[in-house]
């Protein structure tokens, strides 16, 4: 009977006790033994199992940390990207408008060019053209240039402005002396103190009383391609002899000095010391210019052709 019973002895400081277990018991405690064993081992295999698939979380987690710093890094680089192409299609948008502010600004130059460029064909007493372009402009700006030339530096227009012209050029009786004489320039009625104009560019060869020829006050300009003009019988000379002076420039004040008999202005034109008849100088402008050269015979116009550098502004515009 002692064979089928386990005795279990407990000892304390107050002594050994034993406790005696039926067979039921014993299977009980060795099937307890035997779970508590596998449950350690499982426990052991399910704890490496889990620290491996924690280390593997982790380690994804680390990875889908680094993803996800690289997609922020990306996502950044694209929001500047995204604000640059912004900035840029920006700036692209206002230099669109202004090229077609600009357009439209040159389209409006444009056609003010042209009208400008058909009322200078009427300013140059040319016949319109039927369409404005760039050989006809270049010819028109040409032709403009040189008639401005020669009108700045050869006499052209009325010495004083308003006054009407009292004697002409030619042959007359003399208001004083009373007997026929040549009367070389033309007259315009002026009271004194009446502005006169130099009518061209040139040099003062003489401001001054000039008594030996009976002018009184006299300024002479020597002006371009041998021509000179008088002005005489002035009350006062603004300029003085060696100096230049410009077209439309104030030289004096009309007067009544000298052999005169009243107030006006003596008014001449020469080529070559020979005086020539003033009125058609008078008369000139950059609408009849071509009057001139058919008007005034006393001058071989033809030679001026070959001039330079007018030629050479001419045979560019033809080239």
């Amino acid at each position: 009977m002692l064979r089928k019973k386990l005795v279990i002895t407990l000892t304390t400081a107050q002594g050994s006790r034993q406790y005696t277990l039926g067979q039921l018991a014993r299977y009980l405690l060795a099937l307890f033994l035997l779970m508590s064993v596998c449950s350690f081992f499982i426990s052991n295999l399910l704890l490496v199992k889990t620290s491996d698939e924690l280390d593997n979380l982790e380690q994804g987690i680390d990875s889908l940390a680094s993803q996800y710093e690289m997609t922020l890094g990306t996502t950044e680089l694209q929001k500047g990207q995204l604000d640059q192409l912004s900035t840029t299609l920006q700036d692209l948008k206002v230099e669109r408008d202004q090229l077609q502010e600009e357009n439209l600004r040159i389209g409006e130059l444009n056609e003010t060019l042209d009208a400008s460029l058909y009322g200078l064909e009427d300013l140059l007493g040319l016949p319109p053209s039927d369409e404005m372009t760039s050989d006809r402009a270049g010819a028109l700006t040409v032709m403009t240039n040189q008639r401005l030339f020669f009108l700045s530096v050869l006499p052209n227009g009325e010495p004083t402005q308003g006054i009407r012209i009292t004697d002409g050029f030619g042959m007359r009786m003399h208001p004083i002396h009373k007997k026929r004489v040549m009367h070389n320039g033309i007259d315009f009625k002026a009271d004194i103190g009446t502005p006169v104009y130099a009518t061209a560019d040139g040099a003062v060869e003489y401001a001054g009383n000039h008594k030996a020829s009976g002018f009184g006050k006299l300024v002479i300009l020597q002006h371009a391609l041998g021509f000179k003009t008088y002005y005489a019988h002035l009350s006062d000379v603004k300029v003085s002899s060696g100096t230049f002076v410009s077209k439309g420039q104030l030289i004096g004040l009309s007067g009544n000095s000298g052999i005169s008999t009243g107030p006006h202005l003596h008014y001449e034109v020469r080529y070559l010391f020979r005086p020539v008849d003033p009125a058609p100088f008078v008369a000139w402008n950059i609408s009849n210019f071509d009057s001139l050269f058919s008007e005034v015979k006393d001058v071989k116009w033809a030679s001026l052709q070959k001039m330079y550098p007018l030629n050479q502004a001419l045979q560019t515009a033809q080239q």
